[in-house]
């Protein structure tokens, strides 16, 4: 390799020749790494890649020597490490804040929400981002559900199960009953919790309460509902780990209405409806209206609005 012109100071490999790195070192040329893929949320990281094959011994040599490097080169360079590396293990770290991604992620919606009835008469709560209309869950995997059922009222289970039965078929979700729990309701609601649920984002909690555990159910309100966020750089924003708080004094003295249970169940239908992503409407006869106007199934306002949250995007990589 000719030298005329190098810079002087320019390396050589044990031989004496010049390789090009070198010549590219010394004329600065040298380039920054692309990402594998889009840059990653520090909140929700993404998963890396997986190898298909086994190496052989010397492959896996060099792989490690090349893994060493890398790291060694990206803690140096803190905002590369935090932005490339770390949202790829943190699900995979002891106490990690987030699950791994994909869980039961299936590579189609599960259902379909039926058609719309064409009424306007719904509101969809309002999203994190602008840009987006709505948040959904995730249509291509199920949505699971627990219950506590301390201090149920009599009849409590054909309630829930119907209520639940309703969204699902309003929604297209699909809703799978994971069983009991002695989780408690409260307003910063953990969306991760591996040491009851596993490793997962945490199912759909129920929950009978009462004004002195959940103080927001005092007066006349018989029920509380939402879901957190989960989100992942470049894709859209989707709800995970709802609840809904029931009051238990409130439904035993409703159980005791004539058609008490239909009352009942259509309070429970009205919070999943909170939890799948619908808000409160002024028309009265929608099921959605916060007065308790009477109305103990959805509406079609309702159902316009439940079959367009059935229709989220699908996001495996949360």
């Amino acid at each position: 390799m000719p030298t005329e012109g190098l810079p002087p100071g320019v390396r050589r490999s044990a031989s004496g020749r010049i390789p090009q790195w070198a010549i590219d070192e010394a004329f600065g040329a040298l380039q920054d790494p692309a990402p594998w893929r889009t840059e990653p949320s520090a909140h929700m990281p993404v998963r890396g890649p997986a190898y298909g094959r086994r190496r052989g011994r010397l492959g896996r040599k060099w792989a490690i020597y090349a893994g060493i490097a890398l790291l060694a080169g990206l803690s140096a360079v803190p905002m590369a490490f935090e932005r490339f590396v770390l949202p790829a293990v943190l699900p995979y770290l002891p106490g990690a804040p987030v699950p791994p991604p994909g869980f039961e992620a299936a590579g189609a919606p599960l259902g379909q929400p039926p058609a719309s009835t064409g009424s306007k008469a719904y509101a969809l709560q309002e999203s994190p981002d602008p840009g987006q209309p709505f948040a959904a869950y995730d249509p291509c995997r199920p949505v699971h559900y627990v219950v506590r059922p301390d201090n149920a009222p009599p009849g409590a289970d054909q309630m829930i199960q119907e209520a639940v039965a309703r969204v699902s078929a309003a929604t297209g979700l699909r809703f799978v009953y994971d069983g009991p729990t002695s989780e408690a309701p409260r307003d910063e609601r953990e969306t991760y919790q591996p040491d009851l649920y596993g490793k997962r984002w945490a199912p759909v909690l129920i929950a009978w309460s009462n004004p002195s555990e959940s103080p927001d159910l005092a007066g006349d309100v018989d029920g509380l509902g939402g879901s957190g966020y989960a989100y992942v750089e470049g894709q859209p924003y989707v709800l995970v780990a709802g609840q809904v708080a029931l009051d238990a004094p409130d439904f035993a003295d409703i159980l005791r209405w004539p058609d008490g249970s239909k009352y009942g169940r259509a309070v429970i239908m009205h919070e999943l409806a909170h939890v799948v992503g619908l808000d409160h409407v002024n028309d009265p006869t929608q099921l959605m209206n916060p007065e308790g106007t009477g109305v103990t199934d959805f509406a079609a306002g309702d159902l316009a609005g439940l079959a367009v949250l059935g229709g989220g995007e699908c996001v495996p990589e949360l």
